[in-house]
C-alpha cells in the first residue's frame, strides 16, 4: 500500500477536534525513537554484560515490539481496533518498564517522560478516533 492512498485513508476517519495535525507525528517521534534508543540501549546494554538481571529486559523487549507494531496494525490493516489494543500494550508496558527501572537507573525513567506523555495522549486519541469511527 502506498503513502498517498494510507494518508487519504486516515484523513476519512473521523477525529476529534482537538487531534494534532498528521505533519506532526514524524517530528514527535523521531525526537522520541532518539530517547528510546538512548535509554533502552542502556538497559539492555546492562542486561548484557549482567549487571542487570535479564527479567529488567522484558517490559523495553515487549514495549518495543507494540511500539513498532501500530503503524501495520492501524495503516496496513486500517484497524482501528487493533491499534488501540496496540497503543494500551505500549502504554503498559512502558509504565511498567519505567517503575521497574526507577531505583536502578533513574535516569531512564526522567528522560523517557516525554515519551509517557506522548504514548499516553495518543492512547486517549486512539481510543477516541476508533469510538467515533465503530
Amino acid at each position: 500500500m502506498d503513502q498517498t492512498t494510507t494518508y487519504n485513508w486516515y484523513q476519512t476517519l473521523i477525529k476529534p477536534t482537538w487531534a494534532p495535525p498528521s505533519w506532526l507525528f514524524g517530528p514527535v517521534w523521531t525526537i522520541l525513537y532518539l530517547l528510546i534508543a538512548l535509554s533502552f540501549g542502556t538497559v539492555l546494554y546492562r542486561v548484557y554484560k549482567k549487571k542487570l538481571k535479564r527479567s529488567f529486559a522484558w517490559p523495553f523487549i515487549l514495549n518495543l515490539i507494540f511500539n513498532f507494531a501500530f503503524t501495520p496494525l492501524q495503516f496496513g490493516l486500517r484497524s482501528n481496533l487493533l491499534a488501540a489494543l496496540d497503543i494500551l500494550l505500549v502504554l503498559v508496558t512502558l509504565i511498567w518498564s519505567l517503575k521497574i527501572i526507577y531505583p536502578k537507573i533513574r535516569w531512564v525513567t526522567y528522560i523517557n517522560l516525554p515519551y509517557l506523555a506522548w504514548v499516553s495522549f495518543a492512547t486517549i486519541l486512539q481510543l477516541t478516533v476508533t469510538y467515533l469511527n465503530l
